[in-house]
């Protein structure tokens, strides 16, 4: 099955996983990454960026319109949520922090959703809940709610632990995860981003919870 996707927070640490493994999945025909600004890309003819004010108040109607462009061309259209501050987040207020993940996911589903856009993939992070006591996994969770909300016919969410490969996390964090069994140790953020190609290509319908081993698991039956 030959598809698209529209990826956001593709100019990050995961982001960027996921759109290696999408340019080297031979059934993508194209990766539209959607920025705030303009970033320098490697040469792929199947890589494009869009420009965005992710801040306007059109942001959401500009992705349904983004979207259904990409869909106009006749190939089945997927999306990709990669924002996620993970230990920055300890510099950020509450507001700022939900303004992101919460605020710009939210606008960017709901804008795929109404374009007709039917497999959304969302990061998220381990211990995530609505009803957790510790800040970051709280919103997490509110974030996860929300793109529930939206109605996706098939949603993806993965829960990694600890992501090693990712400039923000130490090196000894990430060897010692290595150590720690089930959804708190490592992952590499490789790994992610295949797994996010492989729900794509192969994801049941209704809402998927992957931690870590799901992940691995999904990664190698790439």
């Amino acid at each position: 099955m030959k598809f698209r996707v529209l990826v956001v927070g593709g100019t990050g640490q995961v982001g960027s996983a996921l759109v290696r493994a999408l340019l080297a999945c031979s059934d993508c025909l194209e990766v539209v990454m959607v920025n705030r600004r303009v970033v320098t890309l490697d040469d792929h003819t199947g890589l494009r960026q869009v420009v965005l004010d992710v801040g306007a108040a059109t942001f959401e109607s500009d992705i349904q319109s983004l979207a259904a462009s990409c869909r106009a061309q006749g190939d089945p259209v997927f999306a990709a949520s990669c924002i996620g501050i993970g230990s920055g987040s300890q510099k950020w207020s509450e507001e700022e922090i939900r303004k992101l993940e919460i605020g710009l996911v939210g606008s960017f589903a709901r804008g795929c959703f109404a374009a007709g856009i039917e497999r959304f993939g969302l990061l998220s992070a381990a211990g995530s809940s609505a009803k957790s006591r510790i800040r970051y996994a709280r919103i997490m969770g509110q974030k996860e709610d929300t793109v529930r909300d939206v109605g996706f016919q098939y949603l993806a969410i993965f829960r990694p632990g600890i992501i090693a490969g990712n400039v923000h996390t130490p090196a000894v964090l990430a060897a010692l995860g290595r150590l720690i069994p089930g959804p708190i140790g490592t992952i590499d953020q490789d790994v992610i981003g295949r797994a996010f190609v492989a729900e794509f290509l192969h994801g049941s319908s209704g809402t998927t919870i992957l931690d870590n081993a799901a992940m691995k698991a999904r990664s190698r039956g790439l």
